[in-house]
């Protein structure tokens, strides 16, 4: 017994004598102020700047088990902290044997467990007591400690992030370059494709964004003392300076966005996609958001017109040639292969003499302006002159194509082929493009007068025979009620009835003038045998439009009668509009319409039968009916098709106006069909966008720039297609998210965006789905959905960039941008119910202007 108890104090004193060891010779671990000879950096330690502002340490990337030393801003958020600088970005260490020192030579080191250097500042300086401090301006710095100067700094060695205060730029001695590289992707630091940094040709200096080192990929146009000219909306808080030192042989630029806020941490970084960015940490929301992008659509890629061909991120197709001139290579260009560029349809004055024409002396050139472009790439001259001599000074060479004036670089003159012109929605300068006379259509202003009076005068003749039109059928019909009351009830029928016949002729004959298709018109009699007498027993559905039935011709074909009710929302206009457009388009992806009845008040539309009815029923339905990640992904696509051939490929260029999921029908292959176009828009020539005082549509699918301007376009399908992935994805309603208890965001766009932006996306996946959903497909349809939605319009990918990164691994979405309608919620209101078997349900609010 004695001998145990020795033993049991022989172990407790043993224990004593270990734990003090620890403390004195280990102390705990903490961040370091700094990096020494005596005290090395290992994987697991970190080092904080003074003002606890940054952090220096190890760290591994998304799905990578590599280790590298880099630098981040200091957060207590639970959000990943996008990382600023990388040291050993070609050199990972395998394992957590890391360890970062400070040489005999006085240079800043990494090496393994097994002391293989795998990065080094590559300074020499024997002082005994150099070390290396990471400031708090996020420089990490290496000082001799003779004379206190910096020998060696991480602000001249770039990566992929541009700090506030850090410059990057270039030697015009040695043409060398301090820029920034991508990374190669998101779970690989080391030298991406992409390199942003200063041109090195004559100034005015811009800053481009190159693709394998050479090819320029984006441009942000001359800079001006205040701005760089082809970043529209810049202020001058973007850039505090950009300077350039011919004498010393060198040209900086130093990004600082919010100067007024020593506070605020912001990261400029070129991502893995080539696109440059601002991230900034908002404070009251605990999250990093993007809030500029050098890259804003297809537009903004270098060169995306060819030279002389003019890019509109709001026009489809996007690519115009300037006038005068003309598809350099036509079929390419029909094609929609616009790197070919344009070409000047005819010779110029000066052009016509130096070949020695006779038509030169009748000829003269004249300049064609351009409004809020995006200068072109390659200035061929300057010349600090006034406004008022840019324009003789480029008619006096005749290799001088065009000319632009800026207060703050005077005049550039371009030769030649012009590359990379884009039309901007705000800033931009104007361009003067020179051209032949005749080009320009200088005709006489009197007839300029004569179209504006014939059009004016058409329209109100126009809106006057509307009005004696109403006039002559309101007294028509007041006099068959006198005639009922002083004739009898017989004779009034029998008036009654030849109206109607008539009115039904003359709406069969205005339908098939209309859709030219020569669509079947039904009898009402042939009709309410079909559906025997419009019985319960046949109801498929109905809403404030009227009631859904199912039919069956004569000949045997299943059919779903859409009765419109007297009281429905969708009156003759929309009945009209439905049946002249679905008539001209046909798509395995859009419901087929196989006729129309018109007879007295009733207006009914015959469609193609679709035994699983409309896909609201399986996403939201509680029925027992669902689909698995396959069969939805395969509704996903075929839906995108559908819109594409609305949009892009079809013979007319319809807008939809109303794309949810009661208006997306399910065959019995579960092949989705979009249906109901009553509120459709036919595009004609070159209309890319519309206005109107009469809003309808979804609450909740509606863009903001439809529901709050009136205005709609692509971009306004573009939407509701988004809020239709999210829910498809989650199997939650847009309108009624707010309904649902463990969540704080008003909408499902917002909380689609919230789980984004934490990392945890997948949490929006629908329980009904279980683990049989393939991870990367869902994510991206995610973030697809979340492209689509963003606030403004000319965010939002076109519906055939949205189709492309649905259907293809390949594509790199973009960073999205917030949504819209993340601020306040929406809440339901309509003018007509919903069931949810309805085979073609419609919502429709209308908001009249006053």
């Amino acid at each position: 017994m004695a001998m145990f108890s020795l033993k049991i104090r022989v172990h407790i004193a043993v224990l004593i004598a270990r734990l003090l060891f620890y403390v004195f010779c280990f102390p705990p671990c903490q961040a370091l102020d700094n990096i020494t000879r005596n005290r090395a950096l290992k994987d697991g330690e970190s080092i904080v700047s003074i003002g606890g502002k940054y952090v220096l340490g190890f760290f591994s990337p998304n799905r990578s088990s590599n280790r590298y030393v880099g630098i981040w801003y200091s957060s207590d958020s639970e959000q990943p902290v996008p990382v600023v600088w990388v040291a050993n970005r070609e050199n990972p260490i395998t394992d957590s044997s890391g360890v970062v020192y400070v040489n005999e030579n006085g240079s800043l080191v990494i090496a393994d467990g097994r002391q293989n250097r795998l990065w080094s500042s590559s300074t020499s300086i024997t002082a005994r007591n150099t070390s290396a401090t990471l400031l708090d301006t996020g420089n990490l710095v290496v000082l001799d400690p003779n004379t206190g100067e910096t020998i060696w700094e991480s602000f001249d060695h770039p990566s992929h992030g541009l700090l506030p205060t850090m410059k990057i730029g270039i030697d015009l001695n040695t043409s060398q370059s301090r820029f920034l590289q991508s990374w190669k992707d998101a779970s690989d630091p080391s030298a991406g494709n992409f390199s942003l940094g200063i041109s090195p040709l004559k100034p005015p200096y811009q800053a481009y964004i190159w693709r394998n080192i050479s090819e320029p990929y984006w441009r942000s146009g001359p800079w001006n003392g205040r701005a760089f000219l082809g970043i529209p909306g810049m202020s001058s808080r973007f850039i505090s300076e950009f300077s350039v030192d011919e004498e010393g042989g060198s040209v900086t630029m130093m990004f600082d966005p919010y100067n007024d806020s020593a506070s605020n941490q912001t990261l400029f970084r070129l991502n893995s996609s080539g696109n440059f960015e601002q991230l900034l940490w908002i404070d009251e929301k605990k999250e990093w958001l993007s809030t500029w992008s050098a890259l804003r659509n297809e537009c903004d890629v270098y060169g995306k017109c060819g030279p002389s061909g003019v890019c509109n991120p709001l026009s489809s197709p996007l690519c115009t040639c300037i006038r005068g001139y003309g598809p350099r290579f036509k079929e390419e260009w029909n094609r929609g292969k616009w790197s070919g560029g344009c070409v000047r349809r005819n010779l110029l004055k000066c052009e016509l003499e130096a070949n020695g024409s006779s038509n030169s002396s009748s000829r003269e050139d004249a300049f064609l302006k351009l409004q809020m472009m995006k200068v072109p790439d390659t200035i061929a001259s300057l010349s600090f002159v006034s406004a008022d001599d840019c324009e003789g000074m480029c008619l006096r060479n005749c290799s001088c194509s065009g000319y632009a004036f800026d207060a703050g670089i005077g005049c550039m003159f371009w030769n030649g082929d012009m590359i990379d012109l884009q039309i901007f929605g705000v800033d931009g300068v104007d361009l003067y493009v020179r051209l032949p006379a005749s080009e320009l259509g200088r005709k006489n202003q009197i007839e300029k007068v004569i179209v504006i009076v014939v059009v004016l005068g058409t329209s109100i003749i126009c809106v006057f025979l509307f009005l004696m039109w109403r006039w002559l059928v309101k007294r028509r019909e007041r006099g068959y009620h006198d005639e009922a009351e002083s004739n009898g009830e017989g004779r009034l029928i029998q008036n009654y009835s030849a109206q109607q016949s008539n009115g039904r002729n003359s709406l069969q004959i205005r339908l098939k003038q209309e859709d030219g298709s020569e669509l079947p018109m039904f009898d009402f009699k042939v009709v309410s045998l079909a559906t025997d007498d419009f019985s319960s027993a046949n109801k498929l559905g109905g809403g404030g439009f009227g009631t859904v039935y199912k039919g069956k011709l004569p000949s045997g074909q299943e059919v779903a009668v859409k009765r419109l009710s007297k009281a429905s929302v969708q009156g003759l206009h929309e009945f009209r509009n439905e049946v002249i457009v679905i008539s001209r388009v046909q798509h395995k992806n859009l419901v087929r319409l196989l006729g129309y009845c018109a007879e007295g008040e009733e207006k009914m539309l015959l469609y193609e039968f679709m035994p699983n009815r409309s896909l609201d029923a399986f996403i939201f339905g509680s029925d027992g009916r669902k689909l698995d990640w396959a069969q939805r992904f395969h509704v996903i696509e075929g839906v995108a098709r559908g819109l594409l051939y609305l949009h892009r490929d079809s013979r007319l260029k319809i807008i939809h106006r109303d794309l949810k999921a009661s208006n997306i029908l399910l065959d019995k292959e579960l092949n989705p069909k979009i249906s109901d176009f009553g509120l459709a828009r036919i595009f004609g020539g070159s209309e890319i966008e519309a206005n109107t005082r009469r809003v309808v549509g979804t609450y909740g699918y509606m863009s903001p720039e439809y529901a709050m301007e009136g205005l709609f376009s692509e971009k306004s399908d573009v939407f509701s297609f988004g809020v239709l992935l999210l829910e498809i994805v989650s199997g939650k309603k847009n309108t009624s998210f707010y309904n649902q208890e463990q969540s704080q965001s008003l909408n499902l766009l917002s909380h689609a965006w919230k789980l984004w932006n934490h990392g945890q996306a997948l949490e929006l996946i629908d329980p009904k789905l279980g683990s049989t959903y393939a991870e990367p497909q869902v994510l991206r349809c995610i973030h697809v959905g979340l492209l689509c939605v963003q606030e403004f319009a000319v965010d939002r990918p076109s519906t055939s960039a949205m189709a492309l990164l649905l259907g293809t691994d390949n594509a790199m979405p973009p960073t999205p941008k917030q949504p819209a309608f993340t601020i306040t919620a929406w809440r339901h209101s309509t003018t007509a119910s919903e069931e949810r078997a309805s085979i073609n349900n419609v919502t429709v609010t209308t908001l009249e202007g006053r």
